[in-house]
């Protein structure tokens, strides 16, 4: 739909390889958030919850790009926080781009204008604006007034300097079918290269926990929503068509974690990008001793509502892949917007939810104070996370 001929031929061959060799578990996507500090304050996030010696972490050039290497992913998505804070991304950006990899910055755009010309614009490169629909429902998500205006004129502003710019949406319970769609017809006529959409995940320590969607309603507002846009052909979603599918409730899915593997200040984050229950020192490590049954719908309590793209598009890509027919006829007549639904996961034997948020936190800041400590006694030594 959204997505390049390039990158789908590129991530499709990819998966062949994968797929050929008998590798079981292998990345699509790998998610590198280089710092967790922002400069907004969402309501449905939990990514900024941090105390100030772990905000002030960034990961250095040398080990993102390891990173990179590590993981093999053909994709690479850079988000955070806000990862224009990070002084080092434009050399970060560059050197994945003559890795050969598809490189992607997701921010809030506030400062785009100001950041903008340490970039090149590069056929594998694209910005990702956050604008979770139109201005007050924008607004309102992001708790801050005037924060869609600048997006927009963000978007404008990168599309006259030759860049490919998408926008990545995330909706809540109080989305309205009507909205969004008239949203999607804005972002169409703004001429974006591709809309990401997804319902929120419920963050453990988000601020608002009352307006995060379950599967039901997920299901029900993406039906009502393509119903209005051709069964999403309409828009240029940057998606695959059977993931869009799974949204509308017409294919029955396990996540797929390993998919879109988290490299954070952290490590490697257990066990997806969403849910951090533990962290690896290694790509390796986390693909190797990660218990993965332990996690996703069916398996854990905090993953009962999860059907968000980090954990199910390569599952979709997987199925376009052994069942090309399936993504033929969404292609061609779109997703299904009525009739009965398939089948969903049972919760019934899933464990319950571990908190451990706390317990990770006091991990890092005893790293950092030892990190601290030896600086102090090697001065010529510098030991900085930046």
């Amino acid at each position: 739909m959204g997505i390049s001929i390039d990158q789908a031929v590129t991530v499709g061959a990819y998966v062949l390889r994968q797929q050929l060799s008998g590798r079981k578990r292998y990345p699509l996507v790998l998610m590198l958030e280089p710092l967790f500090r922002c400069n907004l304050a969402c309501a449905g996030c939990g990514k900024i919850d941090y105390p100030d010696k772990i905000l002030n972490q960034r990961i250095s050039v040398a080990d993102a790009l390891h990173s990179m290497d590590e993981c093999g992913a053909p994709v690479v998505v850079l988000a955070g926080g806000e990862p224009l804070l990070h002084k080092e991304l434009p050399e970060i950006v560059e050197g994945g781009l003559k890795k050969g990899k598809f490189i992607t910055v997701c921010t809030n755009a506030l400062l785009l204008e100001k950041k903008i010309n340490l970039y090149k614009p590069h056929k594998r490169f694209n910005w990702s604006i956050h604008l979770d629909g139109d201005k007050e429902m924008h607004d309102k998500s992001v708790c801050q007034q005037g924060v869609y205006d600048r997006c927009i004129d963000a978007i404008k502003m990168a599309k006259a300097k030759g860049f490919k710019v998408n926008i990545n949406c995330t909706l809540f319970s109080d989305a309205v079918p009507e909205r969004v769609a008239k949203f999607l017809d804005t972002m169409k006529e703004l001429g974006v290269g591709g809309v990401t959409i997804s319902p929120g995940y419920a963050y453990e320590r988000a601020p608002d926990q009352q307006h995060f969607l379950n599967r039901t309603k997920t299901k029900q507002l993406f039906r009502d929503i393509f119903k209005l846009g051709r069964g999403g052909k309409s828009w240029p979603l940057y998606q695959s068509g059977l993931f869009l599918d799974f949204l509308a409730g017409n294919q029955t899915y396990k996540c797929t974690p390993w998919g879109m593997p988290a490299r954070t200040v952290f490590g490697w984050q257990r066990p997806c990008y969403l849910l951090g229950e533990g962290y690896a020192k290694t790509f390796k490590e986390l693909m190797d001793d990660t218990d993965w049954d332990k996690y996703g719908t069916g398996s854990y309590e905090k993953c009962a509502d999860c059907m968000v793209h980090s954990g199910f598009e390569a599952t979709a890509v997987a199925d376009s892949l052994t069942r090309p027919w399936k993504l033929a006829a969404v292609t061609l007549m779109g997703v299904r917007t009525d009739g009965p639904m398939a089948p969903d996961l049972p919760l019934d034997k899933q464990r319950p939810a571990e908190y451990v948020f706390s317990r990770h936190v006091e991990t890092k800041l005893a790293e950092i104070s030892a990190s601290e400590a030896r600086a102090k006694a090697a001065p010529g030594k510098s030991v900085a996370a930046e």
